[in-house]
């Protein structure tokens, strides 16, 4: 009895022992964090260091859906509708420099008509520090008024350009040099020139402002343009004027023109924007203009622009447009969007 005691022990033991050692084969011992991406919190939100380096990269974009109905949206067809989906993608690079931050900006743009009519393209790619920048991007011009009415500024606003723009606070004041390969010319000429366009702007208490100008050294004319927004009742009232002393790449829709919109915030996450313009002299778009503004009729314009913040970064617009030239037919144009930011 004594052996048999001891032997069905010592078998009662090494059961113990083994499963003791199979449980603690199956355990797996926790991970040790790992920062795989460190946040750079020092030029704002979004911002990540890359792995190892001191550079901070942001990666931000839009997928926009968007419907056009007028007169032959789509081009050379008898639809007086067409869809259309752009995806759009932004790196921003930033270092610390002894010259303060060095910004890299390269903006990629997808569009899509359809299945087979798509394109890629390069919408900007500058660098800047300390108030330079250099490389492919918008001008001055480029900017307006919030709503989707106004046409106060250049046929194309993307040039390759050297510019530098003083900031301060609420005040900026730059000056720039830009190659208008791709503007507008005058019959017998071609589109291979260079301008000089300024731009001042800022804001003070509820009131900002900006003054445009340009020179397009080739046609030998140039454009200024004024525009300032206050914050008056449930909205913001914007006006515009703009003038022309001859068809030019910074503008050439009409020897002079005057806009005005009042954006009324109807509710926090709607935005309604009535909006009129009267054009003096009036020409309209194409990249081929006459030598002057002379005999021309006037126009005018009226619209209506609706924004909706579904939820955050994902907002919906519509906008209606009617143009009444002296010159031409009248048109009504508009469009719907769908839009997801990130």
């Amino acid at each position: 009895m004594n052996i048999k005691s001891l032997l069905l022990g010592s078998a009662a033991a090494l059961a113990v022992v083994s499963g003791a050692q199979a449980a603690d084969a199956i355990v797996a011992a926790e991970p040790e964090p790992v920062e795989y991406v460190r946040v750079c919190d020092a030029y704002g939100t979004g911002y990540f260091y890359i792995p190892g380096t001191e550079t901070c990269l942001k990666i931000e974009g839009y997928i926009r859906f968007q419907v056009n109905v007028g007169d032959q949206p789509g081009g050379d067809n008898d639809s007086d509708w067409d869809a259309v989906t752009r995806g759009q993608v932004q790196f921003t690079a930033k270092s610390d420099t002894e010259y303060g931050p060095l910004t890299g900006v390269i903006v990629m743009q997808f569009n899509a008509d359809n299945a087979t009519d798509q394109d890629a393209i390069l919408d900007s790619a500058y660098l800047d520090v300390a108030g330079f920048r250099a490389g492919l991007f918008y001008s001055w011009w480029d900017d307006g008024l919030s709503g989707e009415t106004d046409d106060i500024g250049s046929v194309v606003t993307l040039h390759n350009s050297i510019r530098y723009q003083y900031e301060s606070g609420t005040f900026y004041a730059g000056l720039s040099v830009d190659e208008l390969e791709d503007g507008v010319y005058k019959l017998g000429e071609e589109a291979n020139n260079v301008g000089v366009a300024f731009g001042v702007g800022g804001t003070a208490g509820v009131f900002s402002y900006q003054i445009t100008g340009g020179y397009d050294v080739d046609n030998e004319d140039g454009a200024i343009r004024a525009m300032g927004t206050v914050d008056i009742g449930p909205g913001t009232l914007g006006l515009a004027g703009v003038y022309s002393t001859g068809p030019n790449s910074y503008y050439s829709s009409a020897e002079w023109a005057v806009a005005a919109e009042y954006a009324i915030k109807a509710t926090d996450k709607l935005k309604i924007t009535p909006a009129v313009q009267y054009y003096g002299n009036y020409f309209g778009g194409g990249t081929v203009v006459p030598d002057d503004f002379d005999g021309l009729g006037d126009a005018w314009k009226v619209g209506l622009t609706v924004d909706y913040q579904i939820v955050d970064n994902f907002y919906a617009k519509a906008s209606v447009q009617y143009l009444d030239p002296d010159d031409g037919d009248d048109s009504t144009s508009g469009y719907f969007r769908l839009q997801r930011s990130f």
